[in-house]
């Protein structure tokens, strides 16, 4: 009698493919195919823990609606293709198209949900074959501001410290940030501190989960950061409580913040936050010992998220929070590796490692390094993501989008709609059929996080593998091998890469910060922190200990002036929309809404109303209203609730026909984001209908 089979088992470590904390854990792979999760308890990241959507991250994997073979838009119907018929077309228009119009008539849109290598291989490929830097990835709707306004007051645009680093923090301030559920294994680490007696002050408009944590939460009103923090300093400085020998010795502007906060003495005005309650937690700030700032979207998804940022670095100087253990400036990262995109040089001014553009002598070596004709890179400032979709059609003819939706998560749907059936030719690369795959001329299936190998990098400048536990389904193929199998349909020469590991190497011998972390190094459960220049360093959890990034290793202070919101609510419009991040969805939903278990937590788009505003406008609990801006509208379900005050609204992004139907494009001057957290609606009853 023969013994019955059995089943093949293995555990194969990898990182999550959601939020930016970038938990480790383990998919259980049964027969070939991906099973289940299970806990990584060495992991110093999240020691074993998950959040609900790192829990169900396998559901998506094998789901029968994945994308399996390539797609060509043909009397407009898409059809089947082979690979060689697909990607001959992609190469052809591409070249014809940067032959014809130039370099700056192509958009390359990068991924942050996708491998370091890859997003890499996508920017070189771009340069390479056809000289231009209209290049950009989704950072620029989540924390472009960050990396600029960072890097105008440290040098560096990452966050300075590790997340487990707030155990070490005497106070935690948490500014436009709901990290309970955003990132859900950094807010453990909060709770943890809290936990010890370290006290916790939230800032957000909103009751949300996070402020729930605090010890002290402080309403104010959306979008007037920096009048709020600009109060905070002057009392600061009016009682004595900066840190003059940290200002002295490490950095500059000082004299041009004092002049400008003196006009926020009481900016109660603008901010809605009580003057004594403005001096208590400046001094509470102040006064700690070790104190850290971190914030998230509610600071930088604003047309002032660049000084937002920017004020950030100025309190943390002011009182000496920068440069050891338990202080900083972190920004929490939406994307499992929206740090790794920016750092792979999918970006309009910088290559990997941001080194710039306009610089010729970096120009000269990447050419060499990349075997280019000297004087071919372009030193001009490329387009960025939200640029490229207004240029759609003139001067953008063509467009790559890589593993992302923006019809559902740009601003202003509508737009985004009208601006891609501009395009002569657009390729969309992704694992399932997206909203914004209608507006292609074909459509590559690619693979997900499980079926490839690679890295991310995490938000705390965490470099974490990704390793692949299974093969991808149908005809699709890992995205690198696309990239490289297009560099050869190009002629391009360079490209030869056999394995991620390859791409790594050669992202590692242009780029100095990171040519110590070898595959080899990152096996460790503690991964490397970058910079990390030499394979005998130890890499850097904590920056500007000693001297800032900038070139003479001074922080700059900046006088920033408070502007009011692009658009503000009036008589058509009297309503403050803001919008958000929920526990159990993950930005377009395009992986999350094919777990049952998440989608059953929320099944569609909700919006909160104050109980005041319910009230007066007689909508009930769980009653289907209609909002209107300028640009659109929606039909969620209201949550009456009084978390958000009288006048304003939340309402999650990751619903399509939802917030994005609503909200505006108007950009920050600086980092071009758009203006997502804040726009004016109407709210209406629909009678007769739920």
């Amino acid at each position: 009698m023969s013994k019955p089979s059995v089943p093949s088992l293995k555990y194969v470590q990898t990182t999550c493919p959601y939020c930016g904390v970038g938990c480790t854990l383990n998919l259980v792979v049964q027969d070939g195919k991906v099973t289940g999760v299970q806990p990584y308890r060495r992991s110093p990241i999240n020691e074993g823990k998950l959040c609900p959507k790192g829990m169900t991250c396998h559901e998506f994997v094998h789901s029968p609606d994945r994308l399996t073979k390539p797609l060509i838009k043909k009397d407009g119907k898409f059809v089947e293709a082979s690979w060689d018929e697909a990607l001959d077309l992609v190469a052809k228009k591409f070249k014809e198209t940067s032959d014809r119009h130039g370099p700056k008539s192509l958009g390359f849109q990068v991924s942050c949900r996708t491998p370091n290598e890859e997003c890499y291989i996508m920017q070189k490929l771009a340069r390479v074959a056809f000289q231009t830097n209209n290049v950009d990835n989704c950072a620029r709707i989540c924390h472009g501001p960050s990396v600029a306004g960072l890097s105008l007051s440290f040098g560096s645009g990452a966050a300075t410290n590790p997340f487990e680093d707030v155990l070490n923090s005497d106070l935690i301030l948490m500014w436009g940030s709901n990290a309970v559920e955003a990132h859900p294994l950094a807010g453990r680490r909060v709770a943890q501190a809290k936990k010890k007696g370290t006290p916790i002050i939230v800032i957000d408009p909103r009751y949300s989960p996070t402020a729930r944590l605090a010890d002290d939460w402080v309403r104010f009103n959306p979008s007037t950061h920096i009048a709020l923090a600009n109060s905070m300093m002057y009392w600061i400085i009016k009682e004595g409580l900066h840190d003059k020998e940290f200002i002295e010795k490490r950095t500059k502007g000082f004299d041009d913040l004092k002049k400008m906060v003196e006009k926020y003495a009481d900016a109660e005005s603008i901010h809605g936050v009580p003057l004594e309650k403005v001096k208590d937690i400046a001094r509470k700030y102040a006064t700690a010992k070790n104190a850290v700032i971190i914030y998230c979207l509610g600071i930088t998804e604003l047309t002032t998220g660049t000084d937002n940022v920017r004020s950030m670095g100025n309190l943390s100087m002011l009182t000496g929070n920068i440069g050891r253990e338990g202080v900083g400036v972190n920004p929490l990262r939406g994307q499992n590796n929206v740090q790794g995109a920016c750092d792979m040089g999918a970006y309009p001014n910088v290559y990997s490692g941001y080194q710039k553009c306009e610089v010729p002598e970096i120009r000269k070596k990447m050419e060499e390094l990349w075997g280019m004709e000297a004087g071919s890179l372009p030193d001009w400032y490329g387009s960025t993501l939200t640029e490229q979709i207004n240029e759609c059609g003139d001067p953008i003819k063509a467009m790559y989008i890589f593993a992302l939706n923006p019809v559902v998560s740009y601003p202003d749907s509508n737009h985004v709609m009208r601006q891609l059936d501009k395009l002569d030719f657009l390729v969309v690369q992704d694992i399932f059929w997206t909203e914004t795959c209608e507006h292609a001329d074909v459509v590559l299936p690619g693979c997900s996080f499980a079926e490839k190998d690679g890295t991310f990098t995490s938000g705390e400048r965490r470099i974490n593998r990704v390793r692949k536990a299974v093969d991808p389904p149908g005809d699709a193929k890992e995205d690198w091998e696309i990239f490289v199998l297009l560099a050869e349909k190009l002629g391009l020469k360079g490209f030869d890469f056999k394995s991620p590991e390859e791409i790594w190497d050669d992202l590692r011998r242009v780029t100095p910060s990171m040519a110590g972390c070898s595959y080899a190094r990152l096996e460790k459960p503690e991964s490397l922190h970058w910079p990390c220049p030499t394979e005998d360093h130890p890499g850097t959890p904590i920056l500007h200990r000693e001297k800032f990034a900038a070139a003479d290793g001074l922080g700059t202070f900046f006088g920033l002036e408070y502007r009011p919101p692009a658009e503000v609510a009036d008589a058509e419009y009297p309503f403050t929309l803001m919008t958000g991040r929920l526990i159990f969805h993950y930005h377009t939903r395009t992986q999350t809404d094919r777990s049952k278990i998440l989608h059953y937590e929320v099944p569609e788009g909700y919006v909160q109303i104050n109980t005041e505003d319910a009230k007066r406008l007689k909508i009930a609990d769980g009653e289907r209203i209609k909002l209107r801006s300028r640009r659109g509208e929606s039909l969620p379900l209201a949550r009456v609730t009084d978390d958000v005050a009288p006048g304003v609204l939340y309402m999650a992004m990751h619903f399509p026909n939802g917030a994005n139907m609503l909200t505006n494009t108007a950009l920050d001057p600086l980092s071009k984001m758009p203006e997502l957290k804040h726009c004016a609606v109407s709210v209406e009853k629909i009678e007769g209908g739920n």
